[in-house]
């Protein structure tokens, strides 16, 4: 069993940096991870942050799949709350059609930012369904699958219908969207970055794949990721100063909604704009920082936890050239190892 790497990238707006340098970084590390054999970069989705530049990754997407060449470029996620999954599914089967057998179609539950842009993204949607819901449509659409016929868009397809349809996966951070992913036949994300649980992680694996039930138009088979941050440098000392230092912080608010945001102050901003009681909550992140060696040693004891043969990796550091070095280190372990990328 080989391990296989892929990508997660943020568009991250460093100290004295411009959100243009931000996604030419993007553009460049996409560049890179095509020529070292990558299987997927993903771009995520956040709002109203000075902190983060990818707020739309369905524009940026189709930018990288022109850049690259063979690598499959997605969302990490599409905050679907917001959106309405028939366009969705429209703008990924225009992406598919142009790019066959290149696009994923990752999606999450979560805001993706704060109560004041989750208001301005919903300000006009006339009704709000459940996520559960809206997924399962979104599934329905995607490939030209047909609609259950007592849905209320029986008969309803997303056009263009691709030779190659996208690929969904969903993504989470706990054992529930594990549940939800194996309940729909979906493939799935668990992101450890954000959970901060190596033994969550270890069990929302064995639960997605213990309860996974194939769906008709699936693979037939449960597929799993985990999406993890990593810093891999020419020394032990080098990978650990590089690595940033934040915690991760959850919101807990009194309706039972948990979000992971970037700071303590974002966390305060989001419980007064939520307007209703909220907790904060502050651990230390999960982050495998060292030698390359010493990167692939934690990959490979996941693995042997998990079963899990693909690892998406987050590096949000500083300077970019030591974010591309992190990157080719870690393909020159696999190769050192006898690992293959692809």
């Amino acid at each position: 069993m080989t391990i296989k790497l892929s990508i997660l990238d943020q568009s991250p707006i460093h100290p004295g940096e411009t959100a243009d340098e931000a996604l030419a970084h993007t553009v460049e590390l996409a560049g890179l991870a095509d020529r070292h054999g990558f299987v997927r970069f993903w771009v995520s989705e956040h709002h109203d942050t000075e902190h983060l530049a990818g707020s739309s990754p369905e524009t940026l997407i189709p930018y990288l799949l022109a850049r690259t060449e063979r690598i499959r470029v997605g969302s990490g996620g599409i905050m679907l709350q917001h959106y309405n999954p028939y366009k969705v599914a429209e703008n990924f089967h225009v992406l598919a059609a142009l790019a066959p057998g290149r696009v994923d179609l990752g999606v999450g539950r979560g805001p993706g930012g704060l109560p004041r842009s989750t208001r301005a993204l919903q300000r006009y949607l006339a009704e709000q369904p459940d996520y559960r819901d809206k997924v399962l449509e979104l599934a329905g659409y995607v490939g030209g699958r047909p609609l259950p016929e007592d849905h209320p868009l029986a008969g309803l397809r997303a056009i263009p219908v691709p030779g190659v349809p996208p690929e969904i996966w969903l993504l989470g951070t706990t054992v529930r969207s594990a549940e939800l992913a194996a309940e729909l036949g979906l493939p799935y994300v668990f992101s450890l970055f954000i959970g901060g649980d190596e033994d969550e992680a270890v069990e929302a694996v064995r639960i997605y794949k213990q309860r996974f039930r194939p769906a008709p138009s699936g693979s037939g088979r449960a597929e799993a990721i985990i999406a993890l941050a990593a810093i891999a440098a020419d020394t032990d000392e080098e990978a650990r100063s590089l690595v940033p230092t934040h915690r991760i912080v959850k919101v807990r608010l009194a309706n039972g909604q948990t979000v992971t945001v970037g700071s303590v102050e974002q966390a305060q901003d989001y419980g007064r704009q939520a307007g209703i009681p909220y907790t904060i909550e502050e651990k230390e992140p999960v982050v495998y920082a060292g030698s390359k060696e010493h990167v692939l040693a934690k990959l490979l004891e996941m693995r042997e936890a998990t079963g899990v043969e693909e690892f998406m990796i987050t590096t949000n550091i500083k300077p970019f050239e030591k974010r591309l070095r992190s990157f080719v280190l870690l393909h020159e372990a696999l190769k050192e190892a006898g690992q293959v990328a692809t």
